[in-house]
């Protein structure tokens, strides 16, 4: 799967375009706004990648982008005829764009790390909620329940925007540990700046990909279009 690695790109990234444009899911038969599809091309090796921000050359064809349809065009065989070649569809295709898109997140949360808008340890996270504008809670999916329920309830409790914030769960501690430097994280706060907007961005991606619900058709679009700009840009 390195050639996928090599061609994929950042998903916080992901192409709005100037005016609304559809395409046909391979998957579903639907015609959909591409903002709620990824697009996939075959690569140098003849092998299916991503083609995550809608810009390598060649035929391409569109997927809604969840995993479960990913999954389905995989056993139906459904890449090679919709690109009209012989391609190679790696039969971990949805494990590796699970495994990319994850990434992406962990990345861009490294990154509000070192600039500053993360908050660590349940003291200091604690105040945080009570006195800073908090973006997000960042909790380790396998810890346990009670802090995280004070720390939500803590949250809820503002009367300011700051209540509307998320509450992310969908990474371990050992992979909070390697993107924050830290040992043993399990509860963190991203204050609110343009990094932690870029961290959102691909975490909600991330979560939309995830999803189980074929019938939720907004959700993709609002996340995948959001256009943040990389930090330092």
């Amino acid at each position: 799967m390195q050639r996928l690695a090599e061609h994929a790109v950042t998903v916080c990234e992901a192409h709005a375009a100037a005016a609304p444009r559809e395409r046909l899911c391979i998957a579903t038969h639907e015609v959909r706004p591409v903002g709620e599809l990824m697009r996939f091309v075959v690569g140098p090796d003849g092998s299916v990648v991503p083609d995550l921000k809608h810009r390598l050359p060649g035929r391409g064809v569109w997927i809604t982008a969840r995993r479960h349809l990913v999954e389905e065009a995989v056993r139906k065989r459904a890449f090679g005829r919709g690109l009209k070649a012989d391609a190679k569809t790696p039969a971990d295709l949805p494990e590796a764009l699970d495994r990319l898109l994850e990434q992406s997140a962990l990345d861009a949360l490294s990154m509000a790390h070192k600039a500053g808008q993360v908050v660590l340890g349940f003291a200091k996270v604690e105040a945080a909620v009570a006195t800073m504008a908090v973006a997000a809670l960042v909790r380790a999916r396998d810890a346990g329940a009670e802090g995280g329920r004070k720390l939500a309830a803590a949250l809820r409790r503002r009367t300011d925007r700051v209540a509307e914030a998320k509450i992310v769960e969908a990474f371990t501690s050992a992979q909070l540990d390697l993107a924050l430097g830290r040992l043993n994280v399990v509860h963190a706060a991203l204050l609110a700046g343009r990094t932690s907007e870029t961290f959102l961005v691909r975490w909600r991606i991330l979560e939309s990909f995830r999803a189980d619900d074929p019938g939720d058709r907004g959700l993709a679009s609002r996340q995948l279009n959001d256009n943040v700009p990389e930090p330092g840009s």
